[in-house]
């Protein structure tokens, strides 16, 4: 009870601290730079939220002012250096996330248990239309990955991208599995009134807990409650 509760640190925020790692800056330049490197991507970036990351960071203590500038007419600039326990901060947190798997809930899993509430024909549909922004995807991190090569870039600080088409690519070949399946009629489906979109099964299969009794059990690290941030 004696240690201090650590200070959360979200995607954004780590984005932003490794950034100021690299050299003190105004948030506007890390916006442009997190922006330039394609890393939204990886984190969702708009110039609002990542003023206030800034701030909360260094409410927090984990980064600091350092000056202001001013170019032009423009309005002053504030640059923000990180500190000593930012630093230990975004080391830490990276690590956390490197060693421990996360439950993450994506919501196209969530879309794929609910999909039976479709018609056949309209999920085949919505599915072709995912796999081919699937595919533009993995043309973009395919053309980065081209670039950072041909630019001498050092793998470290681009091994994001292979992980990215490895898991791309993965999608779509599920995917596509998934819609042969369905579009030959090897997998069961609802029927729905073409007319009305009502489903007209006979039967409709519901699952009982406690019917289900032998079920297994939930694993306790999906049931947990961590401190970390999401």
């Amino acid at each position: 009870m004696g240690q201090h509760a650590r200070p959360a640190v979200t995607p954004l925020a780590i984005a932003v601290l490794a950034l100021l790692d690299e050299r003190p800056m105004h948030p506007y330049e890390a916006f442009q730079l997190l922006i330039a490197r394609r890393e939204d991507i990886l984190v969702k970036v708009r110039p609002g939220s990542l003023y206030h990351t800034v701030a909360r960071l260094a409410d927090q203590g984990l980064v600091c002012a350092e000056g202001v500038d001013r170019d032009g007419n423009r309005p002053e600039r504030t640059t923000y250096r990180i500190t000593e326990s930012g630093r230990a901060t975004l080391r830490s947190r990276v690590a956390e996330i490197l060693r421990s798997p996360a439950r993450e809930y994506p919501v196209f899993p969530l879309a794929l248990a609910e999909a039976h509430n479709l018609p056949a024909r309209e999920v085949l549909e919505l599915l072709r239309e995912r796999v081919d922004r699937l595919g533009e995807d993995l043309a973009d991190v395919e053309m980065m990955s081209q670039w950072a090569g041909l630019h001498a870039v050092p793998r470290r600080y681009w091994i994001a991208l292979p992980y990215l088409h490895a898991t791309i690519a993965a999608e779509i070949a599920w995917v596509n599995n998934l819609i042969s399946e369905l579009d030959s009629g090897e997998m069961e489906w609802n029927e729905f009134d073409p007319a009305t979109g009502v489903r007209i099964d006979e039967h409709q299969h519901t699952w009982s807990v406690a019917e289900d009794s032998d079920l297994p059990p939930v694993p306790r690290r999906w049931t947990e409650t961590s401190a970390s941030p999401p």
